[in-house]
């Protein structure tokens, strides 16, 4: 599997279960306005506190989420974007050497 489908695949797993958060929550505080147990302001400051607390601990786990990631490609030898870019830089130099070479030879 591409490892960016995959990240991709879990950040819109993300996003899919906080939208379905959000709108339980705000079922759960429109609820509490109509049983009198909070009137709407409060509900709506709890509603942001805890959409706000969310969105902070989604943040951290995506962080995680993509340590763990880079950990197992680091583990399967999976090369970096960065190291890719260097050896295509040696072989196109290598490429040049070689097409240098061949043409001495011909002429």
């Amino acid at each position: 599997m591409d490892n960016n489908n995959l990240l991709n695949q879990l950040l819109m797993f993300g996003i899919g279960t906080t939208s379905m958060v959000a709108e339980k929550l705000r079922d759960a505080t429109d609820q509490l306005v109509k049983d009198g147990k909070l009137d709407p302001e409060q509900a709506a400051k709890l509603a942001n506190d805890l959409m706000q607390q969310m969105k902070s601990e989604q943040g951290n786990w995506e962080a995680q989420m993509q340590r763990q990631v880079r950990n197992i490609m680091q583990d399967l030898g999976v090369p970096r974007q960065n190291e890719m870019d260097e050896l295509r830089g040696r072989l196109d130099r290598l490429e040049r050497q070689v097409r240098d070479l061949e043409n001495k030879l011909w002429r």
